[in-house]
């Protein structure tokens, strides 16, 4: 069966009037069978360490985390078997699974946040 993944977003972040920041995912619609292994890219411009998140919306849902990245180890594993790896070098976050079922076609957002947030603060 063919699945398509829609990847989705470039956002740009203010600070003040000095800087912009911003995530950009350079794949449009990425398209696989299942079972086969997909990668979502994600790449960011900001200088300090950022918060990273993956995202996924189904049709007519609102968003779901999948994974966030805060510090620590590069390597993020995520809910239903997704994960992203922290690239600092790369200023990159691309989300990966390794087996791609039906019911991952969705919209898949990836989002920075600059330190508004803490890693123990809960986003609601």
């Amino acid at each position: 069966m063919l699945l398509v993944l829609i990847s989705f977003l470039g956002i740009h972040f203010f600070l003040g009037d000095v800087q912009a920041q911003s995530v950009t995912q350079p794949d449009a619609h990425v398209t696989v069978f299942e079972g086969d292994s997909v990668e979502l890219r994600c790449n960011y411009s900001y200088s300090g360490t950022p918060y990273l998140f993956w995202y996924k919306q189904n049709h007519d849902q609102g968003l779901q985390l999948l994974l966030r990245y805060f510090s620590g180890d590069p390597v993020v594993h995520g809910v239903n078997g997704f994960e992203a790896e922290f690239q600092k070098s790369k200023s990159s976050f691309h989300l990966k699974k390794t087996s791609v079922h039906l019911s991952d076609s969705a919209v898949y957002f990836c989002m920075l946040n600059l330190g508004c947030f803490g890693p123990g603060e809960k986003v609601s």
